[in-house]
């Protein structure tokens, strides 16, 4: 009875259990199905929503991927062919590449080639100005390294040491053997920190100026150094926390500006002639020349006009070097004594026309203050009538953009005590509180919430990019880094900490003008098009950022010409985060590949669902071969 009954069951059970599993494999397939509809549903929508690139308002997570900038072992390359329309149709196209330049180009410069600056006029050295090529005549080959060529010598250390295969130029050596710029020593050149003015080093020179005004408290951030030579006085800025923006045209003497970014020092190739710097207004703190042989007296004073103009409201100006204690120098500048009395008078007119007041003259130093807004400026009848104020204007426009006589004038106070434009906190504590530009509302579409959350979307992007690029973190590995699309700065801000420094470019087709914000929180860079070549050698960045560059100049230039651009500044071995639309990064991967770039697209921070993405590539090691003069 029992057996029986444990039978009967037993067949029960199997009946329900088979008809259980057959209700089961219904379900699963009907949740195979939904699933699966599901998945189709998310990614079409995913692809159909605008991307959410540049926004300051993204939230970001952290996705772990370990990967060495020099990608021996990269993470799973990413397949996009299945579903972006860019990959599939040029599927076919042979791969585009770009040989190697002959090795006359391995200091090729399009906007400042000295045979096509003799086409200009030398009066107020505009031929020393920007000129570019026109777009027939660039350039679509790589530009080679010299055969040698070794990386850079890690900061502090390359402050005083640059391989000479690197910059192969002797003249200044032998120009300025006596000034003690540059020695020649073996395979390598060495920097004592020597100038025209400052015999006993810059650090000596430096501590002159410092016992005139304070450089330790964090009130003077950001400077420009006019004619700069090999910037030692912005190299030895360094250790105070100062960020000294140093230019020199190139010109005689050969390579003054590449010895600077050698020695890992900001410097751009520029000239002070018609032209406004390509600066912001009220952008630098300091501001200074020594013997940079600018004729600051003359032209009704436009220079110094100009250098009022991106001084921030109670900058200092700092002058070394004649006219300036002409009564001891006069026979060894082979002047004579009325020549130099007169020019001196002439600065003196000209500083006292802009409302600046001399707060020093000691030894071989000047040093004069920019009041901190016009509210008594021009209404003291002592004070002589020129140059006017300008009529309105744009005073930020500054790329091609006359220079103008007429004195730039400073936004509108209640008092004499208020700084014109806005208070600013002193360094380091300026880096992340809002800029006053933001704070006033001047920069259209910037809110001081944008702001604060773009800091933290940066501080979120750097420590996803130093998983992906694992050197990144590695405080050393690089020194000159570009941000080609800088927006706010926040790139450089989250880097601010390590041993590098970051040339924040604002491109002049950016919907918002955000440069002098990005100097108000203590950073430096300029204006750019990327249509254009910049004004730098080749070979001077270790790393390159690019986030919506190609996304901004679509349908404005050809897509490998900015990649050419990237290639001639870049150094061997130097590195390149490139971020945007995944259709566009593909066409850039494609001319990366014809660059000889290694390269792979990574997803996007918050995910594969999201449109943009990344590509991290390294410049190959590669120079110019022993017989020289190889290449197209």
């Amino acid at each position: 009875m029992y057996v029986t009954t444990l039978l009967n069951t037993s067949s029960m059970a199997g009946q329900t259990t088979s008809y259980y599993t057959h209700l089961r494999r219904k379900n699963n397939l009907l949740l195979t199905c939904f699933l699966f509809f599901l998945c189709s549903f998310s990614y079409l929508l995913g692809s159909w929503q605008p991307r959410a690139t540049t926004s300051p308002t993204s939230h970001h997570t952290t996705t772990t991927i370990n990967c060495p900038s020099t990608i021996p072992n990269p993470p799973k390359r990413l397949d996009f062919t299945t579903h972006h329309s860019a990959a599939t149709t040029d599927n076919n196209i042979t791969l585009k590449t770009y040989p190697p330049c002959s090795l006359k180009y391995s200091e090729h410069t399009p906007c400042q080639d000295p045979k096509t600056s003799l086409k200009f006029p030398r009066a107020r050295l505009i031929y020393r100005e920007r000129h570019c090529p026109e777009k027939h005549h660039l350039l679509k080959c790589r530009i080679p390294a010299p055969y040698g060529y070794k990386n850079p010598f890690k900061w502090p250390i390359s402050r005083d040491l640059v391989w000479y295969a690197n910059v192969p130029h002797k003249d200044l050596t032998v120009e300025k053997a006596v000034q003690n710029w540059i020695r020649f020593e073996g395979d390598r050149f060495r920097f004592p920190g020597g100038g025209t003015m400052f015999p006993n080093g810059a650090g000596a020179y430096i501590d002159g100026i410092g016992k005139l005004i304070n450089l330790n408290d964090g009130s003077i951030r950001t400077a420009i150094d006019t004619g700069c030579g090999v910037a030692s006085w912005g190299a030895y800025l360094m250790s105070r926390d100062i960020i000294a923006m140093s230019f020199a045209p190139r010109d005689t003497h050969e390579a003054q500006v590449q010895f600077a970014l050698e020695r890992g020092v900001p410097a751009l190739i520029g000239v002070i002639a018609s032209k406004r710097l390509p600066y912001p207004s009220r952008a630098f703190d300091m501001a200074h020349c020594s013997r940079c042989l600018i004729p600051w007296g003359q032209y009704d004073g436009v220079y110094l006009i100009e250098v009022d103009r991106v001084l921030r409201p109670g900058g200092y100006w700092i002058l070394s070097g004649p006219p300036i204690n002409w009564q001891k120098h006069w026979k060894g500048w082979q002047r004579t004594k009325e020549d130099l009395k007169e020019e001196q008078t002439r600065i003196e007119k000209v500083a006292k026309s802009l409302c600046w007041k001399k707060i020093a003259q000691r030894g071989d130093l000047a040093i004069w203050q920019k009041p901190i807004n016009h509210f008594n400026c021009k209404t003291d009848p002592k004070l002589t009538p020129t140059p006017p104020f300008c009529p309105v204007q744009n005073p930020d426009s500054a790329w091609y953009t006359d220079i103008e006589t007429c004195l730039t004038r400073l936004p509108e106070v209640s008092s004499n005590e208020e700084v014109a434009g806005g208070a600013i906190s002193k360094w380091p504590k300026r880096l992340d509180m809002v800029p006053p530009r933001v704070t006033s509302g001047s920069i259209e579409g910037v809110t001081p919430e944008i702001f604060q959350q773009d800091v933290i979307l940066w501080k979120n992007r750097i420590s996803y990019y130093k998983t992906v690029n694992n050197q990144l973190g590695q405080p050393g590995r690089y020194r000159n880094l570009l941000d080609m699309n800088a927006f706010l700065g926040g790139f450089a801000a989250s880097l601010v900490k390590d041993p590098l420094w970051v040339m924040n470019i604002v491109p002049v087709e950016a919907k918002a003008d955000t440069l002098g914000a990005i100097y108000e929180r203590g950073l430096i860079g300029t204006y750019q098009s990327w249509c254009e070549a910049m004004s730098t050698y080749p070979r001077t960045y270790d790393l390159i950022h690019a986030d919506s560059v190609f996304t901004l100049y679509k349908d404005r230039c050809e897509m490998e010409d900015i990649m050419l651009e990237m290639d001639r500044i870049l150094r061997p071995e130097g590195n390149v985060i490139i971020r945007d639309d995944v259709d566009l990064l593909v066409k850039v991967k494609r001319i990366a590949d014809g660059l000889n770039w290694e390269s792979q697209i990574v997803d996007h921070e918050d995910g594969p669902l999201v449109r943009e993405k990344l590509l991290f590539a390294v410049k190959l090691y590669w120079t110019a071969p022993a017989d020289s003069d190889q290449g197209s």
